[in-house]
């Protein structure tokens, strides 16, 4: 029984990984708390539902992220870059605004009827690890949310393209004045902070059942995850995603009761102790 609830606590960190990678990517660099990850996530899933019944679930795995990755340029363009030097308070509305929007939209075009994607055939089934059946499928989740943080560390620590968006979310004026177009720069990472979302829900359609209200299951998680790993920390976020899952798993067996508090136990913890969260700030 522990096995298996540590397991799935290691999924959904995976999980979170994957959605908190884009959310902290977009802060690092916009310097905007979006509330409305958590519906882009949603907005992910639908669309994977969709492709998946139209085509199959690799189709959706692929098309679903890219169509929310021009969707993420288009709100940089339109909304980010105008929100960037605004009030918190400002910020705030917005993007909570442009969470209801997509939630609207999403119930005109699918319902409130809670929906599901079949496992693919080629994971439909278990393997015994630890004296317990584990679903294929589920270990898959941990491998692409460890192929995305791999993928992007690497990414940041040996491409051009990461050194540039790493001294953008440092000092996007001294960047800019070196001759990047920190505009162009900002689009690309939020297209991809966006598309992360994307493949977080289309990943989650298999396992968890997608409705309206599934925006909001993600979020909270989602921002304690980035608060405790540290404001657009990637590092940060990996670690706290792992933490989170697996305190949630060893809390849905030893207590029950109090297990929704404690992220929230954990995460005012970790502000008393060290404010600026694990891996302080940085991208």
């Amino acid at each position: 029984m522990l096995t298996i609830n540590l397991f799935n606590g290691l999924v959904y960190g995976a999980l979170l990984i994957v959605m908190c990678s884009g959310l902290a990517l977009i802060y690092g660099l916009r310097r905007v708390v979006n509330f409305a990850h958590g519906s882009l996530y949603m907005m992910g899933a639908y669309l994977g539902y969709t492709i998946s019944i139209q085509s199959n679930f690799w189709i959706a795995l692929l098309a679903a992220p890219a169509i929310m990755a021009l969707a993420g340029v288009l709100l940089d363009r339109y909304c980010f870059r105008l929100l960037q030097d605004r009030e918190p308070l400002t910020v705030v509305l917005v993007t909570f605004g442009l969470l209801l929007i997509i939630e609207d939209l999403v119930l005109s075009v699918w319902g409130k009827s809670n929906l599901s994607v079949p496992v693919p055939g080629l994971l439909d089934f278990s393997l015994e690890l630890f004296g317990a059946q584990l679903p294929a499928y589920r270990i898959a989740v941990v491998a692409v949310g460890a192929a995305v943080a791999l993928g992007l560390s690497l990414w940041l620590r040996h491409s051009k393209a990461g050194l540039f968006v790493r001294a953008a979310s440092t000092d996007p004026v001294t960047t800019s004045m070196q001759g990047v177009n920190t505009d162009r720069l900002s689009a690309g990472v939020v297209g991809l902070g966006t598309a992360l979302a994307g493949l977080a829900g289309v990943v989650a359609a298999p396992f968890l059942s997608l409705s309206p209200s599934m925006s909001a299951d993600v979020i909270i998680d989602s921002f304690v995850v980035v608060v405790i790993g540290g404001l657009g920390s990637l590092a940060g976020a990996f670690i706290a995603a792992l933490v989170l899952g697996m305190v949630q798993a060893i809390g849905a067996v030893y207590l029950p009761d109090a297990a929704v508090l404690l992220p929230f136990v954990l995460m005012i913890a970790i502000l008393i102790w060290k404010p600026s969260g694990l891996a302080g700030s940085r991208t």
